[in-house]
């Protein structure tokens, strides 16, 4: 049996990361880019949040957290999500679940562009996921390559 070391591939895929986002701007782009939206102060999901920030640190990405109270209105959560679509900085978007029980995850979850939507939870892309085409051979390859690489042991 093979035992995968998940930090020793999460080390090898930050550096990895790192290389390519250094050649993205030393070929003068911008780097990319992730918002993280936080509403109310979970202990966990702030944990969670602040690893994603060191993590894009880490690989030279942009990041940016927003921190909203529990109190805030579905419409203005909409509002910031709206934004953040809109933003050419942000690439990828972080709603951090649980919300509020007066805030529908679903119509939060559902104003993520799908192209900008991190945790795949969109319907676009959570139907894309559990369709056959999800497993394909570039993916099989890259299962692969990672059980078959001694340093990832």
């Amino acid at each position: 049996m093979i035992v995968l070391d998940g930090n020793k591939v999460a080390e090898a895929t930050k550096i990895q990361l790192k290389s390519t986002t250094d050649s993205i701007l030393s070929s003068g782009n911008r780097p990319p880019g992730l918002a993280a939206v936080l509403v109310g102060n979970n202990p966990a999901s702030e944990t969670y949040v602040k690893h994603k920030e060191k993590d894009c640190h880490q690989v030279g990405f942009y990041s940016e957290v927003i921190h909203c109270e529990s109190t805030i209105t579905e419409n203005d959560l909409l509002k910031i999500v709206d934004q953040l679509n809109q933003n050419p900085k942000i690439d990828g978007i972080i709603v951090q679940l649980p919300l509020p029980p007066h805030i529908r995850e679903e119509k939060i979850i559902e104003a993520i562009l799908p192209i900008k939507d991190v945790d795949g939870f969109h319907p676009i892309n959570h139907a894309w996921i559990g369709s056959p085409f999800a497993c394909n051979a570039f993916r099989n390859f890259r299962i692969i390559k990672l059980l078959s690489n001694p340093n990832h042991r």
